[in-house]
């Protein structure tokens, strides 16, 4: 990996804080982070921190030398729709820096692991998962199961254990028996560590929203983001 990357984060937290996994991941890497505080897992929730991505990317850019911006939050950025992500994406790139979203990276993801019939675990609420499976299958997939927690509170997420996003998995994976692969959507969870486990356990390779941000994000700037012990997509995605 070359030196002296630098990488902006536009992060859901109100707080200007880079989430564990980035360091955990690539710890050579600078992340500098910008805030735009969702307020709870709801359309409602997101509406004034969906209004502020474009500004927080614009003011990241303007103050840092940066290679890159990713967007992190993956219900932040599908829960308008595909259309409206698309058009998130093309006033970010004017920007002039390659830039990603937490939503475009599991998309990216998933085809990359050849996933078209997916079965998906969330964080989230009924409406929201209404949304992702809108968002997922105009992308293209065809969503074999989805569950989710059911939360709302932001910060909730990472209240659950490893042990919780396990046994999620595990009965969505058993209402998709034909899947191809497996979505875990909430950048709040804790996902890094279970990833193998899922894999190795229900046999379907795993794509989860904050570790599949940080690869993307290393694409951005032309790195593989390749990493071992992490699971099929980081292990094996050139």
């Amino acid at each position: 990996m070359r030196d002296n990357i630098t990488i902006g984060l536009v992060t859901p937290q109100s707080t200007n804080k880079v989430p564990a996994e980035g360091g955990q991941m690539y710890p050579g890497v600078n992340f500098i982070p910008k805030g735009v505080g969702v307020k709870a897992l709801t359309p409602e929730g997101y509406d004034s921190a969906w209004d502020g991505i474009v500004p927080a990317a614009e003011e990241l850019a303007k103050q840092n030398r940066l290679d890159a911006i990713m967007v992190l939050g993956t219900s932040l950025t599908f829960y308008r729709g595909f259309e409206a992500h698309e058009k998130l994406l093309e006033r970010l790139r004017q920007i002039g820096l390659p830039v990603g979203t937490m939503s475009g990276a599991v998309v990216k993801g998933l085809r990359a692991l050849g996933a078209k019939k997916i079965a998906v675990s969330t964080a989230y609420a009924d409406e929201v998962n209404k949304r992702l499976r809108n968002f997922l299958t105009d992308s293209g997939f065809e969503v074999q199961a989805l569950e989710g927690f059911g939360l709302e509170r932001f910060g909730a997420a990472g209240e659950k254990s490893e042990d919780d996003i396990i046994a999620l998995a595990g009965r969505v994976s058993a209402n998709a028996r034909e899947a191809q692969g497996m979505l875990i959507s909430c950048g709040g969870l804790k996902t890094l560590q279970v990833g193998k486990t899922i894999e190795d356990k229900y046999g379907l390779p795993v794509v989860s929203s904050t570790p599949a941000a940080f690869w993307a994000a290393m694409r951005l700037v032309g790195e593989s983001g390749r990493l071992s012990g992490y699971g099929r997509l980081l292990e094996t995605v050139h």
